[in-house]
């Protein structure tokens, strides 16, 4: 994967690239939204812990796909509020790998559950085996 960070635009705001090139011939995978929900339905408190959870979600899907989280080229990230800006990223940020992927963060007005605060999906893309 290659990072598209031109000279000529302003630079990320975060550990973010502006774009990602996937070379020819990768295969993808793309995760639907993740809650920060439990297997158990626990939901915790804390924005950074419910995006823990779902980094941890997408990873079991990716790993059906025999692919791990340094796989991901793209993120969309959906958070309730601004004060929830700071706990994503910092999950953001220990989970994705190097080079930072593409990245898009919107503050929404709720979820399907008013205890979530965040919502996170993927596309992901690795060489085929």
């Amino acid at each position: 994967m290659t990072p598209l960070d031109p000279a000529t635009i302003a630079p990320p705001f975060a550990r973010y690239s502006h774009g990602i090139a996937v070379p020819a011939g990768w295969r993808l995978a793309v995760c639907s939204g993740q809650l920060g929900i439990a297997a158990d339905g626990a939901v915790p408190e804390d924005v950074r812990a419910q995006a823990d959870l779902c980094f941890a979600n997408i990873a079991a899907i990716l790993a059906e796909a025999r692919m791990t989280l340094a796989d991901i080229v793209r993120v969309n990230a959906y958070v309730t509020d601004r004060a929830h800006m700071k706990g994503y990223m910092e999950s953001r940020d220990a989970h994705v790998g190097t080079p930072p992927p593409a990245s898009t963060l919107m503050i929404v007005s709720g979820f399907t559950r008013p205890e979530f605060k965040v919502e996170i999906e993927v596309i992901a893309a690795s060489p085929n085996p």
